[in-house]
């Protein structure tokens, strides 16, 4: 039996893989929801589930809510796999008053566009996974103002995360 070596390039390709499978997923379950229930209806489906999942993911960020916006910040971006490749965000504020962080890049937006997706179908797809933001910084206690992939934009989303309501009663 040989012990299998993982290289960065083997980790890289494999998350990029996951990715887009992911991106697939999504894709593919967009479509369906848009055929039996219309853009709307998908938009608003797709995006209850993707809240869901940030939620969860949302629970390992709780300890820096309502107010530790410095905290928040390290631990989300030192939790990005692969983020400067995948995701090439840009830190453009972080301070007690806010973060906001610019992704150049996306892994799923990347595969929706190599899929064809182009103009409001994929700003609709951007919409509908970006929820999932909205999702994490609420449940661990912040409030999310952040921004999804438009028509016309450059890179993909922008997240904007200020302190939550509970933090001006402390």
């Amino acid at each position: 039996m040989s012990e299998e070596t993982t290289t960065p390039e083997i980790t890289l390709e494999q998350l990029s893989g996951a990715y887009a499978m992911r991106a697939k997923f999504y894709m593919f379950m967009f479509d369906v929801l848009v055929e039996n229930f219309g853009n709307d209806k998908a938009v608003e489906l797709m995006s209850d589930a993707t809240y869901r999942l940030g939620e969860e993911m949302g629970e390992k960020l709780q300890a820096h809510g309502p107010a530790n916006i410095e905290g928040l910040t390290e631990q989300f971006l030192q939790g990005i796999p692969c983020r400067d490749h995948l995701f090439g965000p840009e830190l453009r504020k972080c301070d007690h008053e806010g973060m906001e962080i610019k992704f150049h890049k996306c892994p799923l937006k990347d595969n929706w566009v190599a899929a064809g997706r182009k103009g409001e179908a994929l700003e609709l797809l951007c919409k509908a996974a970006g929820a999932i933001d909205a999702g994490m910084f609420s449940k661990a206690g912040f409030t999310f103002e952040g921004e999804t992939w438009k028509i016309g934009d450059t890179g993909c989303c922008r997240l904007v995360v200020k302190p939550g309501s509970e933090a001006e009663a402390v």
